[in-house]
């Protein structure tokens, strides 16, 4: 049925494969959390790729920008709920964003299929499918992960994890791993389209990397350093709509120290992000003196999300503080779009005073933050959707011992974006080698294990102190190293080898 499939897209009326490609475009969000589906991966792109072999370039690019409406129109429709749900943005407006944000999101896998029919070569080949096509592919994947301060969601290398492909994630990150997704992909395609004398290669190949990714990820990077290390993660599962109403900011804030109290002889306790719902300044001293106390007497460490604001400069941070042995404050700073900061606020500073989002003006951290150091360990901090973006967290590596991600998934209700950053943050974990410890105000909170292995998970959406054991771990992989240059500079390497080669290639046909 498979081997069918090539000549069956083959005979297809162009408006019918292009209602293909957005069909498989959303049946790809299937692939990621919380869905796992994790073959359709491989096998969606691979009818993509055949679907491109048909037709002109300016078509190849509108599948491919089909297919992006498809994926992100599913896989992010969260967004829709943030805006309108809990941003009080109205439902056409918020519609409006959503489909504007869709349609940008769209052009990179439509640059792919545009670049990939204009490349050299003969389209269909081994060499198109395995290399160009692939390596245009993890190239605007890696552009749409830092273009207007960058969305790294849905990349291919996600969907892997726990399997044999995410072994490429401590060599070349998730760009890697979209790699090798990508390459299987066009293996797969291959065997499809290919005379049936062939297909044996292509499957040799798929047999061969598959092979490579699981004794790659086999090795061990890092290693252990000191004692195993206690821990809580304080889910406090506050609503959006009173956290930032002041007759309940007592309530909430005692709230959460009842919470702590059932992290029994944890050495390490988290709150989530803005945890405390109002600026440090305005925190009753004597709260955090009880906080403080608290520490001292179980040898404890507080990490908390908070607030913070520097009055002469008018600025305010998204920040968490060190309460404990040694305090310290970690600022966040890669900001989210409208959501912390407005672009182009001097044009468009009016839809802020409009959406009327609590605490949605915040300056950014400095880029070179060290780690915060609490409960006898150096910890890469990362504030809500930092740690989707790999090549920032390593900024604080090889000196931090593991990593902390707080976040408030309030903001997304019951969608599947709190599902897809469970991901990443696994993701976060298999590239450095190191436990990462999620805490999310709605859940859900997860303890993750050196190798992306969630090893503990809260409920979501009630409160919950999720407790268990780390081991703090020590050593450099190669993506610590090397970050998404190693990706990067072999998907362009490869372009620039099929170029040579396509085109000497011609000249021999010519002579």
């Amino acid at each position: 049925m498979l081997v069918d499939l090539g000549p069956w897209l083959a005979r297809l009326a162009p408006r019918s494969a292009d209602a293909v490609a957005l069909v498989i475009g959303a049946a790809s969000a299937l692939a990621f959390a919380p869905f796992g589906l994790s073959p359709l991966a491989i096998v969606l792109p691979a009818v993509l790729y055949l679907l491109w072999l048909e037709g002109t370039p300016a078509r190849a690019a509108w599948r491919g920008f089909l297919y992006g409406v498809g994926l992100f129109g599913v896989g992010t429709s969260w967004v829709y709920v943030s805006l309108h749900d809990y941003g009080n943005m109205p439902l056409p407006l918020a519609a409006l964003v959503v489909a504007l944000f869709t349609t940008a999101l769209a052009a990179f896998p439509a640059l792919a299929g545009w670049l990939q029919g204009y490349y050299p070569g003969k389209r269909g080949a081994l060499l198109h499918w395995v290399v160009v096509t692939p390596a245009l592919w993890v190239l605007c994947e890696w552009l749409r992960g830092w273009v207007l301060t960058g969305f790294p969601w849905l990349h291919l290398g996600y969907s892997q994890l726990p399997g044999p492909l995410a072994g490429f994630a401590p060599w070349l990150g998730v760009y890697g791993v979209s790699w090798a997704v990508a390459v299987s992909a066009g293996l797969l395609a291959y065997i499809v389209g290919a005379p049936r004398r062939r297909w044996h290669y292509a499957a040799s190949a798929i047999v061969a990397l598959w092979a490579i990714a699981w004794l790659g990820g086999s090795l061990e990077w890092t290693r252990p350093t000191g004692a195993p290390l206690r821990v809580a993660l304080v889910q406090g599962d506050v609503p959006i709509t009173r956290k930032w109403r002041a007759e309940y900011r007592s309530a909430i804030l005692n709230h959460y120290l009842e919470l702590s109290a059932k992290a029994g002889d944890a050495k390490l306790i988290i709150w989530p992000e803005a945890a405390m719902p109002t600026y440090l300044d305005e925190i009753d001293p004597s709260y955090l003196a009880r906080l403080r106390q608290r520490a001292r007497a179980n040898g404890s460490d507080f990490l908390i999300g908070v607030v913070e604001r520097d009055r002469p400069r008018r600025a305010f941070y998204n920040s968490v503080v060190s309460i404990g042995a040694t305090p310290g404050i970690y600022r966040k700073q890669h900001l989210v779009p409208l959501g912390e900061f407005l672009p182009l606020k001097s044009i468009l500073g009016w839809l802020l005073d409009y959406l009327d989002i609590p605490m949605s003006d915040f300056s950014r951290g400095a880029a070179d933050q060290p780690p915060l150091y609490a409960a006898g360990q150096r910890i890469a901090m990362t504030v809500c959707y930092e740690d989707a973006f790999g090549e920032e967290v390593i900024r604080q590596l090889p000196a931090a011992t593991l990593l902390v991600n707080v976040s408030e998934d309030a903001w997304f209700g019951d969608s599947l974006a709190s599902h897809q950053r469970l991901q990443m943050a696994r993701m976060r974990a298999r590239e450095t080698g190191r436990p990462l410890l999620r805490v999310g105000n709605t859940g859900p909170s997860a303890i993750i294990g050196p190798r992306g292995e969630v090893r503990a998970l809260s409920p979501q959406f009630q409160p919950f102190v999720l407790t268990g054991e780390i081991q703090p771990m020590r050593g450099v992989t190669p993506y610590v190293r090397l970050g998404n240059a190693g990706a990067v500079s072999l998907t362009l390497l490869g372009l620039v080898l099929a170029w040579v080669y396509a085109k000497a290639w011609r000249r021999r046909l010519s002579a």
